[in-house]
């Protein structure tokens, strides 16, 4: 009684032998010329008449064979994939990580549909943005999010101040100049906000998901280790659709 995981080694085979066999017979069906075949005598009238050569065409090709030849490529097809489908139905196994079941008693199907969706959240997870190294970062209860320290600058603004050259006398008046100079106004405060996440968050859902890939992996050559046993449908399928005379 053969392994799961060894139908499951063949089928693909199958198909994809399957899909170039068709693909040439219905080649060979769409030609109608290779269907026909004459043969043509010729009898002369009178005694001594000329005689003419025979004319022969022969069949290349008969319904019979193309529907004996689609039935023998595509038979196998049919029956080991209902054993494996079947078989799926049977198989089952945990998702296990670190000796802790996540998902008990899985079938198959699923664990193969866990697989791929898991390599997508893989993907997922590798493009979410992470905070930026050089700031240092701490989460905020208030604002629900990561925050930085405060920092201040001081905004300036060119303010006129009368610049005094020379000192008056009782001869001349004061020699002053108008001069703009930049003076501290005010001050800004600035608190730096980001929704990303830690990096060392974001590597340690990529450890998580990489090990629960593994399990399903695992999980997966687990359950096709089940022994099956061999279906057939080809013969009935063909036999209602062609008839079995043909």
């Amino acid at each position: 009684m053969p392994k799961l995981n060894q139908i499951v080694a063949v089928v693909a085979g199958k198909k994809s032998d399957a899909e170039k066999a068709i693909t040439e017979l219905y080649h060979k069906v769409k030609k109608p010329q290779l269907f026909e075949g004459i043969t043509k005598t010729y009898e002369a009238i009178e005694v001594n008449g000329e005689e003419l050569p025979s004319e022969v065409k022969l069949l290349q090709f008969k319904v019979s064979e193309a529907i004996s030849q689609f039935r023998e490529v595509m038979g196998p097809v049919f029956d080991t994939t209902l054993t494996q489908d079947v078989a799926n139905t049977r198989a089952r196994a945990d998702v296990e990580v670190d000796g802790v079941a996540i998902l008990k008693d899985v079938p198959v199907p699923y664990l193969l549909f866990l697989e791929k969706k898991l390599t997508d959240i893989q993907t997922f997870i590798t493009h979410l943005p992470t905070l930026d190294p050089a700031q240092k970062w701490s989460y905020s209860r208030d604002t629900d999010c990561y925050v930085t320290s405060e920092t201040w600058k001081y905004h300036t603004k060119k303010l006129p101040r009368v610049l005094e050259k020379a000192p008056a006398t009782d001869k001349h008046p004061a020699q002053v100049e108008l001069v703009h100079e930049d003076r501290n106004v005010g001050k800004w405060k600035t608190i730096n906000q980001s929704g990303a996440i830690p990096a060392r968050d974001q590597h340690d859902m990529l450890a998580r998901v990489k090990k629960l890939i593994e399990a399903v992996k695992k999980a997966r050559e687990q359950a096709n280790m089940i022994d099956v046993e061999n279906k057939r449908a080809g013969d009935a399928i063909f036999d209602f659709v062609f008839g079995k005379s043909v």
